[in-house]
């Protein structure tokens, strides 16, 4: 008998996006799937990963099934100020008329979400600017659990050290508490911003390597 191929994190490529995208959207909602809870859950990838991999993708890993099929990811930008002048330039004018913004109070999951494309300038935020560097990472609920979201982190976290970057941030749905212990167990710390949404927390820590024992 023959074993199957040993998963492996490795960079991303573009035949990846689809998968990518695909991650995002079963991934979005609270760390669960997206779909049984808005109209075009696509609008997640628009947002969160597919900009990413367009704009920086020497800066986005993956965790390969061992069959060539991405199942997970980590992807982000070494500076965050340049990402959101990027994505107000070079994104936005992509993807904006396919997700356009209500003009109209919200009134459903989808009124809530698309107009975050329209405003990249939400990620600056004062209180995380020692922390230039963001990211996301995902992975499919059954690759979790297993030391997989760690490798990925080491990964991005080395590639940042690599090109200077000194600490990274990131901004997760409060109520999502598994996700929540996972960064804690990677060495993530609160970051204070007083005027912030309480429905989102902003953690950071600083691109050195990571230490511990603690497995994802």
């Amino acid at each position: 008998m023959t074993s199957a191929p040993a998963p492996v994190l490795r960079p991303y490529r573009p035949a990846d996006r689809e998968a990518v995208e695909d991650i995002c959207v079963r991934t979005a909602h609270a760390g669960r799937d997206s779909r049984p809870h808005y109209a075009d859950p696509t609008v997640f990838p628009a947002i969160f990963a597919a900009p990413y991999v367009q704009l920086e993708p020497e800066l986005a890993f993956v965790l390969d099934d061992g069959g060539g099929q991405a199942v997970g990811y980590v992807l982000g930008t070494a500076d965050t100020a340049r990402f959101v002048a990027d994505y107000r330039a070079k994104w936005l004018p992509l993807v904006a008329d396919r997700y356009p913004e209500p003009r109209t109070p919200h009134r459903t999951p989808d009124d809530e979400i698309v107009p975050l494309l329209h405003h990249p300038e939400r990620m600056l935020v004062a209180e995380v600017a020692a922390y230039p560097a963001h990211l996301h990472i995902d992975l499919l609920p059954e690759w979790q659990g297993r030391g997989f979201g760690r490798g990925l982190m080491e990964t991005f976290l080395h590639a940042l050290h690599e090109r200077g970057v000194p600490a990274v941030h990131l901004s997760m749905v409060t109520a999502n508490l598994p996700a929540r212990a996972f960064y804690d167990r990677l060495g993530f710390h609160e970051i204070e911003v007083p005027h912030a949404d309480p429905s989102v927390t902003y953690l950071g820590r600083e691109t050195v390597a990571m230490y511990g024992t603690g497995r994802e």
